[in-house]
């Protein structure tokens, strides 16, 4: 064969291949990105896998697609997948491979943000409570116990992602380096060029990897590292001009990006519901795409902190059980006006696929359950303590004790005679989060973290002391996010630290899984006015979904008319925290892939103030209707 054969074969050859691997870079000459040679623009919408059912996780992407995206963003929280060294679980709602392989057969790209810090409103912004077993330690620095846990991590996580790649074939065209570095006080550039080679070593020269910062130059001096692309992040009523022309003195050139482009904005117990309006969204959606810049929204969907996944802000402020974020798709993954609106926009800039778009899911009202007391959280002590008491001078935190979340119990006596009110302090402020204490089985009182640090109790020397300690969230922002739990430092009574501790790790969940609460049986104390405090307690209820009925189950809510503050579970799954006394959240979110037509379903709800089943029947409701945005009971507001 000749050479001008031989040529024509191998052409041939490599048009029956495909020709060139598929190939995502950024164009510094045309200020563009480039996918398999062509000009590109993304215009992506940010998504948690951790926060909503995997069930639901192709409707929800389903309906990203049918809006225009062509992309969508996604956090890996460290702690969601390795809750104690060296143990990973990606199976079930944690199947991040499944998630990515979903979208990218939906026809989604996936920007990719494994952090290891992703802040988020998640718990400690991603990272593993466990890393704090060093007290001191640096993180998100080049502390070298923190490199360490990160190396690991990232020697696991890495690999898992590289046949992802866009280039491998896969749907991620993009990996960013660490989050919002430059908010963050260490200005480490050691720890964020550590990454950047730990990125390069597992994925390669060829992966697009970048940063995200605030849009001012501060943010970009320690976010911003050499060899990765500087993206900004502002919201709807930002100068677009001046937010971009920021990101253009960190990279003189190359695509316009916005990271995070909010379509609305995250809650706190006590404070109004967060909500911005879609004309406001829409309008400043409109400048950046007019710029041809590319745009990821935040969020799209924003789902729900399940369990205990919430995050806290400094000063110390948790978030609510829904992460709702007033964004285009509802919690529940329903369409709205801002929706329909931002698809509108996009529609301007790229064909919109054909189809009809999913609806939004049926709710079903399956009424009121009528719920009844099972025991105190004292009298189950011994079955929902799986180690055993532990015993010390002086309190313990919860990772002293091992335990990440949730709650433990801590008990010791009062040393002399308190006839008169005598002051239970925190003088350190060392409650974190909330302490419910009683004396001889008896309610005196709540103490809270930057709020309560005080209050008064009565009894004889000798007297026990019980304390139940919640862990409302640790803070995910900022220099606090060393947060520790429990009683972090001595508690005074009139002044003197009280010592001999014997403290419980509570094993809660594991207990509702098991059905180890409801083989107890019930205790009964008698009427009790509403407003008087009572001993935190378990209570159960169960209710019917009849399996002759078409679509059922169905999604719904779930409403705690009377009750104060505490956890619900339903068959063992846990909803999150409930706080109507507080707000703004008053109902909480049951997907209907937790509920059941082959048996009862259990309703299991731990009331930590007062039930109203100790002033006469109590009941929770199920209903149709979200509320989220209630009127707040707090004079305290967070910004």
């Amino acid at each position: 064969m000749s050479l001008l054969g031989l040529g024509s074969f191998l052409l041939l050859l490599l048009g029956l291949t495909g020709a060139a691997p598929p190939s995502f870079s950024v164009d510094y000459q045309n200020d563009c990105f480039r996918k398999d040679g062509e000009k590109f623009r993304y215009i992506s919408g940010s998504i948690h896998y951790s926060r909503i059912p995997r069930a639901y996780w192709k409707d929800r992407l389903l309906k990203m697609y049918m809006a225009g995206l062509n992309a969508i963003q996604t956090y890996i929280p460290w702690n969601f997948h390795e809750d104690s060294p060296g143990s990973y679980d990606f199976s079930g709602d944690r199947d991040l491979e499944y998630f990515l392989q979903l979208a990218q057969d939906i026809g989604l790209l996936v920007i990719l943000r494994p952090g290891p810090y992703i802040c988020a409103e998640w718990d400690m912004g991603g990272l593993p409570a466990w890393l704090l077993h060093k007290q001191d330690i640096v993180l998100r620095s080049s502390d070298p116990d923190y490199i360490a846990a990160v190396d690991s991590w990232m020697g696991k996580l890495l690999p898992m992602m590289k046949p992802f790649l866009y280039q491998n074939g896969g749907p991620i065209i993009s990996v960013q380096v660490e989050n919002e570095y430059g908010s963050y006080f260490a200005c480490d550039y050691n720890y964020m060029r550590h990454l950047y080679k730990l990125m390069r070593f597992y994925l390669g020269e060829e992966v697009v990897l970048f940063t995200t910062d605030g849009a001012s130059l501060g943010f970009l001096k320690c976010g911003a590292i050499q060899g990765v692309y500087a993206t900004v992040d502002f919201g709807p009523g930002s100068n677009v001009s001046a937010a971009f022309a920021t990101q253009r003195h960190a990279e003189p050139y190359g695509p316009l990006v916005n990271s995070e482009y909010y379509t609305g904005w995250l809650d706190h117990w006590g404070s109004p519901h967060s909500a911005v309006s879609t004309k406001d969204v829409v309008v400043t959606l409109n400048e950046i795409l007019a710029m041809g810049a590319n745009v990821n929204l935040y969020m799209f969907i924003g789902g729900t902190n399940f369990g205990y996944w919430n995050g806290a802000n400094s000063p110390y402020a948790a978030q609510p059980t829904s992460y709702d974020y007033n964004a285009p798709l509802t919690e529940a993954g329903d369409l709205t006006e801002k929706y329909f609106a931002i698809r509108e926009v996009i529609k301007m800039y790229r064909k919109i696929p054909e189809g009809l778009i999913p609806p939004s899911s049926p709710k079903f009202a399956y009424g009121s359950v009528k719920m009844q007391q099972l025991q105190t959280v004292s009298e189950a002590l011994e079955t929902i303590s799986f180690s055993g008491p532990v015993e010390s001078l002086f309190p313990q935190t919860f990772i002293d004790l091992n335990q990440a979340f949730g709650y433990v119990f801590y008990r010791t006596k009062l040393p002399v005679n308190c006839s008169t009110p005598t002051p239970l302090a925190s003088p350190l402020n060392g409650v974190h989060d909330r302490a419910y204490v009683s004396v001889d089985g008896v309610a005196s009182g709540i103490l809270e973290r930057g709020k309560v640090l005080s209050i008064n109790v009565t009894g004889k020397a000798g007297s026990q002391v019980d304390i139940l300690v919640e862990n409302m969230g640790r803070i995910n922002y900022g220099k606090g996010i060393n947060d520790f739990k429990g009683l972090v430092s001595n508690l005074t009574l009139d002044n003197v630290a009280l010592t001999g501790w014997t403290m419980y790790s509570l094993g809660i969940d594991q207990a509702v899984n098991q059905g180890l609460l409801w083989e107890m049986k019930p205790t009964s104390s008698g009427p009790l006015p509403p407003s008087v405090l009572s001993l935190p307690a378990f209570y159960g209820g169960t209710f019917i979904i009849p399996d002759g009925i078409p679509d059922l189950p169905q999604d719904t809510y779930i409403s705690m008319p009377k009750w104060h503050k505490g956890q619900v579970w339903i068959n063992g799954f846990n909803l999150g925290r409930y706080w109507p006394t507080r707000g703004p959240q008053l109902t909480l979110y049951v997907p209907a892939s937790i509920l059941t037509t082959d048996a009862p379903n259990n309703v299991t709800v731990l009331e930590l103030e007062a039930a109203p089943c100790l002033s006469g029947p109590c009941t929770v409701e199920f209903t149709t209707t979200p509320i989220v945005n209630a009127t707040v009971h707090s004079e305290h507001r967070h910004v």
